[in-house]
C-alpha cells in the first residue's frame, strides 16, 4: 500500500512519519508542496494521501480519484478545506484526526492571562527600552468570570485548568457534559454573553458555526469583554470584531487564528506585502494579540497527527471501521 504525504515537514513530522509508515507496512512517498491541482500526479498509483489546511477542490478530487487515491486523510482536527458533500458524491474515503488536548487547552489559558496583563504592550515597550508604567496595569484572571462556548475535549480541558485560578466559570454547549459540569455552570449562548469578561470559543468550523460571532453577539456581550479564538478563523465576523473593538464593546481580543488565513500560515511570508483583511485592520491594534495558529503545535500533538491519518489508511486496507471518517 502507497501513501503520498503533501507539505512533509522534515524538522517535525518525518521522524513519526517513518515509524509509523513502517509499523503500518506502507510505502511512502512525499513532497514538502501543498497539493494542487498541478502536482495532483504525484500522487498517481498511491492508494492514500496526508494532507494539511489546504484546500481540496472538486477538481483536485477528480484528478486524485484518476491517479487512484481511495482515500484523504487530513492530519488536522479542522476540515473546513475539504468539500465533503462532493468527496461522498464521487465515493473519495476522507478522514480527520484527533490528538492529545492538553498543550491546546494550556496555550488557550495562557492568550488569556497574556491578553488580560497586557503582554504585548509590555514585550513592545521593553523592545525600545520604554520601561514605563501607564498603560499597562492588568487584571487578575481570579477575578473575572470566564465563558467556553463548546465543551468538546479541548473545551472541557480549558475548564478544568481554569478551575484552579478561581474564577466564574460557564459554559454553553448544545447538550450537557457531566465533566463540563465539575468545573462550570451550564448557561444559554446570550446569558454567557452577558455576564462573562472572557469569551472563549471552541467549536468547529460549519454553516451554523460561520460568523457566530457576528454583530448580534458581540452586541450581547458584557461592555469591555475580551474574546479568545484558538479553533477557527470563521467563528468570528472580522467587520464585527473590529466595529467592536472601536466601540469598545470589545475590551480586546487573543487570536491564534483569523479568517483567510489558509496560503499565509505556516509559510515564510517575510518581505510580501499581505492582503489578509483580518490582518490589516487587527494586528496593529494594542489590544489584540495575534499569534499564527500555534495553539496545536507541540510534541504529542505532531505525533497523534501522523500516527492517527496513518492509523484510518490502515483500518480502510484491512477492511475495518475508519475512526473520525468524514466521507
Amino acid at each position: 500500500m502507497k501513501v503520498f504525504v503533501y507539505n512533509y515537514r522534515r524538522f517535525d513530522e518525518e521522524k513519526y512519519f517513518q515509524q509509523y509508515a513502517e509499523e503500518f507496512g506502507f510505502e511512502l512517498g512525499y513532497t514538502e508542496e501543498s497539493p494542487t491541482i498541478d502536482n495532483c500526479g504525484l500522487a498517481d498509483g498511491c492508494d492514500f494521501i496526508s494532507i494539511i489546511t489546504t484546500p481540496i477542490t472538486p477538481e483536485m478530487m477528480d484528478r486524485f480519484k484518476e491517479g487512484g487515491v481511495r482515500m484523504i486523510s487530513t492530519r488536522t482536527i479542522g476540515y473546513d478545506h475539504i468539500d465533503i458533500a462532493y468527496a461522498k458524491r464521487i465515493g473519495m474515503t476522507v478522514t480527520h484526526i484527533t490528538y492529545d488536548p492538553e498543550g491546546v487547552a494550556e496555550y488557550t489559558v495562557m492568550m488569556m492571562l497574556m491578553a488580560i496583563r497586557k503582554a504585548k504592550n509590555i514585550l513592545e515597550r521593553g523592545k525600545d527600552n520604554d520601561f514605563t508604567l501607564d498603560g499597562l496595569i492588568g487584571g487578575e484572571l481570579g477575578d473575572m468570570s470566564v465563558g467556553i462556548i463548546g465543551t468538546g475535549r479541548i473545551g472541557r480541558s480549558v475548564l478544568r485548568d481554569l478551575s484552579g485560578f478561581g474564577c466564574r466559570l460557564y459554559y454553553c454547549n448544545r447538550s450537557p457534559s457531566e465533566e463540563a459540569d465539575r468545573y462550570a455552570e451550564r448557561v444559554d449562548m446570550d446569558e454567557l454573553l452577558g455576564m462573562c469578561d472572557v469569551v472563549s470559543l471552541h467549536l468547529e468550523l460549519n454553516k451554523d458555526t460561520f460568523h457566530i460571532m457576528g454583530p448580534e453577539a458581540i452586541s450581547k456581550m458584557k461592555k469591555g469583554a475580551l474574546i479568545v479564538n484558538t479553533a477557527r478563523g470563521p467563528l468570528i465576523d472580522t467587520d464585527a470584531l473590529a466595529a467592536g473593538l472601536d466601540s469598545g464593546q470589545v475590551g480586546g481580543a487573543a487570536l491564534d487564528v483569523i479568517e483567510d488565513e489558509f496560503g499565509l500560515y505556516y509559510y515564510d511570508c517575510s518581505g510580501r506585502e499581505l492582503d489578509n483583511k483580518a490582518l490589516k485592520v487587527l494586528r496593529g491594534r494594542p489590544n489584540v494579540l495575534i499569534t499564527q495558529h500555534m495553539a496545536f503545535y507541540y510534541e504529542n500533538a505532531i505525533r497523534d497527527m501522523v500516527y492517527n491519518s496513518l492509523y484510518g489508511m490502515k483500518m480502510l486496507a484491512d477492511g475495518k471501521e475508519i475512526p473520525y471518517r468524514l466521507a
